[in-house]
């Protein structure tokens, strides 16, 4: 009887499958992602300081009493500093261009695949994923050599006579927006492809037999349902590269302005790791409304299939 109440109260506080399944994911997003940006919030609140680390606390408690003081300065600052106010610009500008080529160049990619033999399009998936394998700094840097007064780029142009002096492409944003749709092309890729490679095609040879040219078909039937594709292939990356760092330093000139090297020199050069915080908290605040724009068109749309 004693052993029947011990079962009892062990399966009570035991949590069951259900919790656990749930609870470590959970618990996974709490201390990588939640966490990390609870100290980044109250960093964003504090003032910064000749200290290690240098930044105030924003709470004390002294003689039983617990103070608060949250300092806005620093998200005052950059509401009314120019110069944070056209990095945000110049990201959000630098990251819409670049995953609309991102989507242009690897809308045709993707299609190509999917209508590929089956044999070929696990080859022709692997070629796209194999310059991620080497690591971004090398590649980036490979593409200095490429496009530099004296690299191979302007060497081949001079050498069929098309130029007669190199062209300066590194250090622009030309050179920016070629480094970053090479980086993140794969990732707009991949998603295209995996929705892409799933069509019924019965509906294309439908539309053909009812008098539909190959172009209306195309584009009334494929790129409507390849809609899902085309907006998780453009979140993976339009996200990313709005905080991105070392495609613009290293290729980018003094024009290109995005916050990603703004919050690099708040925080290593200046050392005022509060005003840091702060454009980190904005920046993310930004990229959370396409976040939540998708997954609003996912839940109509799984509403619209129940």
């Amino acid at each position: 009887m004693n052993m029947k109440k011990l079962k009892r109260q062990l399966q009570r506080i035991t949590p069951g499958g259900r919790h656990v399944v749930i609870g470590i994911p959970f618990l996974w997003l709490f201390l990588f992602f939640m966490l990390p940006f609870f100290i980044v919030l109250k960093i964003s609140f504090a003032e910064a300081d000749v200290a290690i680390p240098p930044y105030t606390e924003i709470y004390t408690f002294v003689e039983q009493k617990l103070q608060l003081v949250l300092n806005l300065a620093n998200y005052s600052l950059l509401a009314g500093d120019d110069l944070y106010i056209a990095a945000y610009l110049g990201s959000l500008k630098m990251a819409f261009f670049s995953t609309l080529l991102c989507l242009l160049i690897g809308y045709p990619m993707a299609y190509a695949i999917a209508c590929a033999r089956k044999e070929s399009q696990t080859v022709l998936v692997l070629l796209i994923m194999m310059p991620t394998w080497t690591a971004i700094l090398i590649r980036v840097y490979a593409w200095m050599g490429i496009l530099s007064n004296n690299g191979l780029l302007n060497g081949f142009l001079m050498s069929i006579g098309l130029i007669n002096e190199p062209l300066q492409i590194l250090n622009t944003n030309i050179a920016v927006y070629i480094g970053v749709v090479y980086s993140y092309l794969p990732f707009m890729i991949l998603p295209l492809y995996a929705n892409l490679v799933k069509h019924d095609q019965s509906l294309l040879e439908a539309a053909s037999d009812l008098g539909s040219s190959t172009f209306n078909s195309f584009w009334k039937i494929t790129v409507p349902l390849s809609k899902n594709g085309i907006i998780a292939g453009c979140m993976l990356v339009f996200i990313p590269v709005v905080g991105e760092f070392v495609i613009p330093e290293l290729l980018g000139g003094p024009e290109t302005l995005m916050i990603g090297k703004v919050l690099w020199q708040e925080f290593f050069n200046n050392r005022d790791w509060p005003v840091a915080s702060a454009l980190a908290v904005v920046m993310l605040a930004i990229l959370i409304v396409p976040i939540i724009l998708f997954n609003r068109s996912q839940a109509k749309e799984m509403e619209g299939k129940i």
